[in-house]
């Protein structure tokens, strides 16, 4: 076997993307032992277009859920990880939406995606085909992210002449800012008092729009940043994991942790043999 190699690439999108664009990352992964990643859930909805081949991914760890072939997938607002099965080789470029971008380049609220998993060419139709082909035809990063912003830059140019669908409620967008600004460590209450809502409308009206309500969404958000400490190159001790990110204590992280990604923590170091990618 090869010695593992991890090659990552990050990119800004077209300025006016980047509303409902957050992120372009290329990758390429080699030489890795075979076995199942576990995709995160986090603040952003994630499309994944793959440059070698269908990616094989199910919408759950170790739970049954089926397993499916892919060139370009996209998936809402998760409550638990995805399983993407690999051979020890990984090679795509992943897009990172915020909720508004599911209207601007899907033309449907985030919420009708929330803990599914699509085809890209069933949301972009054939502007989904022309990426795939488009990002596997170039030879550079900077021409694949190049290409991404055309493509969904067109994609944005279409939801631009539609109006099927109302714009999100401020307030939402607002909450969801506060949300993430604060890593999901704020009130739920005291946000929706900020806004002049009922916490019980503010429920309603965000899950109605992103498909998490505000207090799933901040127990993400606290996951996510346990995650990132989790999986840094000098991870720090769990305990100590659980404290930055805003966990009453370990067993309160060690709950979240086997919830969100079907493992408990150790298991899931075990299991993960990516880890070592950054």
């Amino acid at each position: 076997m090869q010695d593992p190699t991890a090659t990552s690439v990050g990119a800004r999108p077209a300025t006016a993307l980047r509303r409902y664009v957050s992120s372009y990352v290329g990758f390429d992964l080699r030489g890795f032992p075979a076995g199942v990643h576990c995709g995160p859930p986090g603040r952003v909805l994630t499309a994944v277009i793959s440059l070698s081949g269908p990616l094989d991914v199910a919408a759950g760890v170790d739970d049954g859920s089926p397993v499916n072939r892919y060139d370009g997938v996209a998936g809402g607002l998760m409550c638990r990880s995805v399983a993407i099965h690999h051979d020890g080789r990984q090679q795509g470029v992943q897009v990172s939406l915020t909720p508004l971008g599911a209207r601007a380049l899907y033309g449907m609220p985030a919420a009708a995606l929330a803990d599914r998993l699509v085809p890209l060419d069933e949301l972009l139709g054939t502007l989904g085909v022309e990426l795939v082909d488009r990002l596997r035809a170039a030879t550079t990063w900077a021409a694949r992210f190049a290409a991404l912003d055309a493509l969904l830059l067109r994609a944005l140019g279409r939801g631009a002449d539609s109006d099927r669908l109302p714009r999100v409620r401020p307030e939402v967008a607002e909450a969801w800012r506060r949300l993430v600004a604060a890593r999901g460590r704020v009130r739920v209450g005291a946000v929706a008092t900020e806004l002049g809502w009922s916490r019980r409308y503010l429920t309603e009206r965000f899950r109605g729009e992103v498909g998490l309500s505000p207090k799933t969404f901040a127990r993400v958000l606290r996951f996510e940043h346990a995650h990132e400490l989790a999986t840094a190159r000098a991870p720090l001790p769990w305990a100590e994991v659980a404290t930055v990110s805003g966990y009453a204590d370990q067993a309160h992280l060690v709950r979240d942790w086997s919830e969100f990604t079907g493992r408990s923590p150790t298991a899931w170091r075990r299991g993960e043999v990516l880890l070592g990618a950054g």
